[in-house]
């Protein structure tokens, strides 16, 4: 393949890549690496408006809305009404606490055998990186 030297490319295309090497991990749950990544972020947060965890997460609303449907569905997270009626506050549910717990087990394992594949100097040079290309282009 042709070198393309477009930072938007390589940035996606490796996202994608590891998209796919976490949602392989994760699949003896039934989680994708976005809906684990959701329900981490609301662990860490606890109950969060929706637009907020968007934020966090550096999605588009109507995206994270479309990714919180499975996990309502599936009694992970519920979402209730806000102190303002317009906002929509989602938190996890005791069974999405038991899932996350179990999917966590089966991420530590990807994350550090991709630390390993990497090398660990590497791994934190790039999430260093990564920090900083997010807070640059934001």
């Amino acid at each position: 393949m042709e070198k393309i030297d477009c930072t938007c490319f390589n940035l996606r295309r490796a996202a994608r890549t590891a998209g796919r090497y976490y949602d392989a991990a994760l699949g003896p749950v039934g989680l994708r690496n976005t809906q684990f990544s959701a329900l981490a972020v609301l662990t860490q947060m606890g109950p969060t408006p929706v637009s907020r965890l968007a934020e966090v997460m550096a999605m588009e609303r109507t995206t994270l809305t479309r990714n919180l449907k499975p996990l309502e569905r599936d009694g992970l997270v519920e979402q209730s009404v806000g102190e303002d009626r317009r906002q929509r506050i989602v938190k996890l549910t005791r069974s999405g606490r038991a899932m996350y717990a179990k999917a966590l087990a089966l991420w530590q394992t990807a994350n550090d055998s991709a630390g390993e594949a990497l090398g660990q100097t590497r791994t934190k040079r790039m999430l260093a990186d990564l920090k900083v290309a997010t807070a640059k282009l934001s």
